[in-house]
């Protein structure tokens, strides 16, 4: 430091001359040029403003050089204390920075030196600034404090009198693994034999101590082992969670974590409890059915939404679907076969038919279309179906059955059916680009005990069961789990629509079976589908409808009350039945059918109402009616299916119901059948 002071000296005699000089030549000036005075005194106030700043830097320069000559001294005292301890020691001056410390500080935290102790601090605190605040307000009170840095070490901060050095000297810092015997335990304790899983882990977050049904459970040897190598999924380190634990700065709490081992996925919840001398005592249990749970619920509540979704999509575009077809009738019955225009009209009916089975897919998906199930042998629809199905799979693909002889029956709407078992064989022929064999097998399947199909579950009980086998290139796990979501495919754009299986999925979840799917790449893959088993006895019980005669139109003079709130298709139903010589009464909503109804001289025979309606709906506003005029028919009309109004409530007499899209002649053959009924009760 003296060398630096020298220095400054001599640099000091060299400037001064210069600095002066604007003065000498003020002077030389005034003397000169008297007469020009100001040009002088320019020249010696500027020299006199260059001398005082210059002045006023070197007296600063002197006082930070002093300082610095204090700190060096100051430092220079503490320095054998820091070197001597036996642990962990540092020196900062009173802004924070790290002056010196020692080889055990180094060992431990590495090179502090340059750096500011908010970095350590913000090692394990989440906000250093207000720590280091804290540290200081109580530092200048007390002089000497108690502060913990995290990584296991408490230190003694001190102040020393007139100094801005800090000396910094672990008194509390653990060296080793090895825990105290209060916390091992001895030899004779129960640690080992308790039934609960138990490890102890230090504040970094290794394992010093397991006992037997935590080796069990974990695998292995756990000794010495971090336990963030054998469990992750936490969402941040788990050394930290155990270190903010074994510190007291959060409490520990239990997690559900996932077990890094070869094999199926297992999951354990760990619940960290602070013990005794800073340790972490952890209780584990088995989780790995909870997570089960947790996947299927959530896949539950995910088909549900889309379930939804859809079926709240395709109730509305069935409405609109009804007001185009019934409007597309509406014209081709004024024009002849011949007409020009008639091919036309044919067309748009063909292609609203293509949309309506579309939106059926989706109804069927979220399992609100209408079905009608029957007792049947399923050897009887799939022999029904082989010749179409045979066209479907092409030339290049076998197709074969395998039938069992004693196959029980089951309960199921035969239409759906047949398209689930279409769409899994042209399924499975897509994945067969270069041809190859498809096996369609039945048998009686009887589970004693529930079965579990991937993370579904199967109870027990007598089922039929419908497998579906193809030799194509398989499915991947990652895609195995999505197949039955709608619009999901793995098909280029433009060559699937994503509702083949989807609507599988629905038709047989709707029947109250069950389907599943085994697949692995390049080997192929096979359906399982899983119906209720019933007796062929209950196939006698059930006897076929009777076929009522419908009544010619001319005989039947009736009043029908329309109620729709679908503008267009109020429009196309109230022309359809007056075609057909029906005086109709149209309403937009419940309230307005019952203010007409309120005219006791108004005879109505027949409601055609629509279910779901802004305000009072279809079936609460008909009963309402019925209590004044029981003897009314009643027509429900819906895109949803045919249950959705009776569900929970009890069922409107003698209604019939309509499912939307309806053609011109589905609506007025029904009401012409309802009046029919009612002439023949009279």
């Amino acid at each position: 430091m003296s060398s630096e002071r020298t220095e400054s000296l001599r640099s000091a005699r060299i400037v001064l001359p210069f600095l002066t000089l604007p003065m000498v030549i003020g002077a030389l000036w005034l003397a000169i040029y008297p007469h020009w005075r100001e040009g002088g005194l320019v020249l010696i106030s500027a020299g006199a403003v260059i001398m005082a700043w210059y002045l006023l830097a070197g007296i600063l320069s002197a006082r930070h050089i002093g300082r610095a000559l204090v700190a060096k001294r100051d430092l220079d005292d503490v320095l054998p204390a820091i070197h001597q301890h036996e642990q962990p020691a540092m020196a900062t001056d009173a802004a924070g920075l790290i002056l010196a410390q020692n080889q055990e500080a180094l060992d431990r935290f590495g090179d502090l030196v340059g750096c500011r102790i908010h970095e350590v601090l913000g090692r394990s605190h989440a906000d250093p600034e207000r720590m280091w605040s804290d540290l200081t307000i109580r530092l200048s009170r007390r002089g000497r404090i108690r502060a913990d840095l995290g990584n296991g070490c408490e230190y003694t901060v001190t102040r020393r009198t007139r100094s801005e050095i800090r000396l910094w000297q672990a008194v509390a810092c653990e060296r080793s693994v090895t825990p105290p015997p209060a916390v091992l335990g001895s030899d004779h304790d129960d640690f080992d034999s308790l039934p609960v899983a138990l490890i102890v882990l230090d504040p970094t977050g290794n394992i010093i101590r397991a006992n037997a049904a935590a080796r069990n459970l974990l695998g292995g040897q756990l000794l010495g082992q971090k336990l963030s190598i054998l469990l992750d999924g936490l969402g941040r380190e788990i050394g930290d969670w155990v270190s903010d634990v074994c510190a007291g700065r959060t409490v520990g709490g239990s997690e559900v974590l996932h077990v890094k081992a070869d094999g199926p996925d297992r999951f354990v919840q760990l619940t960290l409890t602070r013990a005794r001398g800073d340790y972490v005592t952890a209780v584990l249990s088995d989780a790995s059915a909870l997570k089960t749970l947790e996947a299927q619920f959530v896949q539950s509540q995910k088909m549900q939404a889309i379930g939804q979704l859809a079926g709240g999509i395709a109730h509305d575009f069935n409405n609109l679907l009804t007001a185009i077809t019934g409007h597309c009738d509406l014209l081709m019955l004024r024009h002849d076969k011949a007409d020009p225009d008639y091919a036309d009209l044919d067309q748009i009916s063909q292609n609203a038919n293509r949309a309506a089975a579309l939106v059926r897919q989706l109804l069927a998906f979220s399992r609100k279309q209408t079905l009608k199930p029957q007792i049947m042998d399923l050897r009887d629809t799939l022999s029904d179906l082989t010749h179409l199905l045979n066209r479907l799979v092409g030339e290049r693909v076998v197709l074969t059955f395998d039938h069992d002889p004693a196959l029980r029956m089951i309960r199921a709407d035969r239409r759906q059916l047949e398209q689930v078992i279409m769409n899994l064989v042209v399924n499975a022929r897509d994945a067969m680009p270069d041809g190859g064999d498809i096996n369609i097998s039945t048998d009686n399947v009887r589970l004693e005990t529930k079965a579990e199909f991937g993370r579904a579950i199967l109870p027990a009980g007598d089922y039929v069961r419908v497998q579906v086998r193809d030799q194509g290139c398989g499915i991947a796990p990652d895609d195995l789990v999505k197949i039955f979501e709608p619009f999901f495919t793995t098909k280029r754009v433009g060559e699937s629509t994503g509702l083949g299986l989807s609507t599988a999925y629905g038709i047989v979840k709707q029947t109250g079976g069950y389907i599943f799917c085994d697949s692995m790449l390049g080997e192929g893959s096979s359906f399982s589908l899983f119906f209720p088993a019933h007796d062929r006895h209950e196939l006698e019980k059930t006897s076929p409808p009777v076929v009522v005669p419908i009544r010619p139109l001319r005989e039947l003079e009736a009043t029908v009350l329309l109620v729709e709130d679908e503008a267009p298709v109020r429009s196309f139903a109230s022309r359809a039945l007056k075609l057909q010589g029906f005086k109709v009464l149209e309403a937009a909503c419940a309230e307005d059918a019952l203010s007409l109804l309120a005219d006791e001289r108004l005879i109505v025979d027949v409601f055609v109402t629509d279910v779901v309606m802004p305000g009072m709906d279809g079936p609460a506003w008909v009963r309402t009616a019925l209590r004044d005029r029981p003897d009314t028919k009643v027509i429900f009309m819906s895109g949803y299916t045919e249950d959705i109004f009776s569900e929970g409530r009890p069922p409107v007499p003698d209604a019939a119901f309509l499912a939307k899209p309806f053609s011109l002649s589905d609506l007025t053959a029904l009401v012409t059948r309802q009046l029919g009924d009612q002439r023949r009760d009279e």
